[in-house]
């Protein structure tokens, strides 16, 4: 046989068994014009590669038309019109609106509040077309009520009426299921008190798969860990082992930034810095440790200390403590030490109580009025609100929010005097979409006495205050500080900032009320070392216009290991 004999043959070959290969086609037809309308309303498929598949087509039609209500629906006939074509008579009947479900006194009618229904004497009615949907819903409350594996089935099914059917409703219970065990995989030292405390799993619970997504959920508010897959549960005859995947994220940061300006009086450029140092999690408890040093460039020096320690034994209480260390050049010195208890609300608050000491020196030779050595004792009380954003390595916390007051004595050569004092530190970001956002932050704090000393004053100023001003030039026992920034991100590791600062502060010594502003510009850039942000601002007083020569440029860089 030819080559062209050859490719005929199988031309003619592929041909015929294309058609016998025919696809069967299906077309529904009601009892009269309106039930066609609402067969072909529901929609079905209407072409097939064989015979079987076209009545398993039918038998899901009519299981959709039952579960609307036309519970007499039945297949009157198939007939084959040509090779390819079927026509399926269906008798649809009356459309029953309502079915009445019987319970008995077992059932447990609370469950119903959950779902739309009309109430009745040992029975409650429900739209026919809504069965489904409900029955699924009560099904899913029963199992997240620990028994994840009951089913509800309806028997005895009769017709009452034209408009109404009844059935029993028969609850088949299972084994009720508590998580037996709870195992970390990926992380396997991540703090047991997290699992306890933070995210509330605990064996012995009722199982709830619901409510074990939504608590694992949380591990998104963690900085030190990260969720790799949703939970996962195994069930044996006589135990419920719960698996949750979680990674251990970086989260050390070390915080640093120079800043340069011309000096008013010398007309010099000057430099200041500082470090900030935070350790979390590298004992696997869940710890902070947070070193600061700060030198500024009118002679001020800063340093603190503190740690965080939250769920000690595995409680919700956690302790914080902290040194403190002020130096004026030769002017004076201040040394506070803080502890303090804290009680983990939930994921997002926090609240605490504590005490803080202060002991000031005077270094100058004589003691003034405003410039003396003293002691104080406070009484604390804290309330934070954290919520993040992790997600989003530039702006990783989208609402911050801390109170804190104190209440105490200071005393010195002149006396013991009351006092009280109001710290408060939040800001917000509003997402206006993927691009645009709006910073906005206020910082205050009043300290209240019937007479002040320099050495016990707040001092603020500077980028992590009011930026186009000194660090920590300003001295106030009040004052207030709005900090906002419109943020334009040009991508997923850059943007650019506008600088819009305001602030208000006084000073009983000086007598002195000022309204200072901030005017500037800044860019962050998320690089392999960390955030880099360089910001270049203006401050002016109240009365005083701005000059060049008064602007601060200030350098930072956030990286994390």
């Amino acid at each position: 046989m030819t080559l062209s004999k050859q490719f005929l043959l199988l031309l003619l070959l592929v041909f015929a068994n294309q058609m016998m290969s025919q696809s069967l086609s299906l077309k529904v037809e009601g009892e009269n014009k309106i039930k066609t309308t609402v067969i072909d309303s529901l929609g079905y498929v209407k072409y097939f590669d064989n015979y079987i598949n076209l009545e398993t087509e039918l038998k899901t039609l009519k299981d959709k038309l039952t579960r609307l209500g036309y519970i007499d629906t039945n297949i009157e006939g198939i007939s084959k019109q040509n090779d390819t074509l079927f026509k399926a008579l269906f008798f649809l009947g009356k459309k029953v609106n309502t079915i009445r479900i019987n319970y008995d006194s077992n059932f447990n009618t609370d469950l119903l509040s959950f779902i739309y229904h009309k109430n009745g004497n040992g029975f409650f009615e429900i739209d026919i077309s809504q069965l489904e949907s409900s029955l699924n819903k009560l099904n899913v409350i029963i199992a997240e009520e620990g028994d994840p594996f009951s089913t509800l089935q309806l028997i005895n099914i009769s017709k009452l009426n034209s408009n109404l059917i009844s059935a029993d409703l028969n609850i088949v219970n299972n084994q009720k299921r508590r998580i037996d065990k709870i195992i970390v995989k990926g992380y396997e030292k991540f703090p047991k008190s997290y699992i306890k405390r933070f995210m509330k799993l605990r064996t012995g619970k009722s199982f709830n798969l619901n409510a074990i997504q939504d608590k694992v959920e949380l591990l998104e508010d963690l900085r030190f860990a990260n969720k790799i897959k949703d939970p996962e549960v195994l069930f044996t005859k006589d135990s419920t082992t719960l698996y949750i995947y979680v990674e251990k994220a970086r989260t050390n940061n070390f915080d640093g930034f120079l800043g340069f300006g011309t000096n008013e009086n010398t007309n010099k450029i000057e430099f200041d810095g500082y470090l900030d140092l935070r350790l979390i999690n590298n004992l696997n408890f869940g710890e902070t440790l947070n070193l600061f040093y700060k030198s500024d460039e009118i002679d001020q020096q800063t340093f603190k200390v503190d740690a965080d320690l939250p769920y000690m034994f595995g409680s919700p209480i956690g302790l914080q403590f902290g040194l403190k260390i002020f130096r004026k050049d030769s002017t004076f010195s201040n040394a506070s030490q803080n502890a303090k208890l804290n009680y983990q609300i939930n994921a997002q608050h926090r609240i605490g109580a504590g005490i803080t000491s202060t002991n000031s020196t005077n270094l100058l030779e004589d003691d003034t009025a405003i410039l003396n050595d003293y002691k104080t004792n406070y009484y604390t009380f804290n309330y934070n609100i954290t919520k993040s954003q992790f997600y989003d390595p530039l702006f990783p916390i989208n609402f911050w929010f801390d109170l804190s007051s104190g209440f105490g004595d200071r005393e010195n050569d002149l006396g013991s005097q009351s006092q009280t004092i109001f710290n408060l530190d939040t800001y917000k970001i509003f997402n206006l979409n993927n691009k645009n956002s709006i910073y906005t932050r206020l910082n205050g704090a009043i300290l209240t006495s019937d007479d002040y000393l320099d050495n016990e004053l707040f001092r603020f100023g500077g980028i992590n205050s009011i930026r186009g001003f000194e660090e920590n030039s300003l001295v106030a026992n009040l004052y207030g500080v709005i900090n906002t920034e419109y943020r334009y991100r040009l991508s997923n590791s850059i943007y650019v900032h506008s600088v819009i600062d305001a602030a208000y502060f006084e000073n009983q010594i000086t007598g002195s009320k000022q309204k200072l502003f901030g005017f500037g510009f800044g860019i962050g850039l998320l690089t392999n070392s960390g955030l880099f942000r360089l910001n270049y601002s203006s401050g002016k007083t109240e009365n005083r216009q701005f000059k060049l020569s008064d602007s601060k440029v200030h350098v930072s860089l956030t990286a994390t290991f």
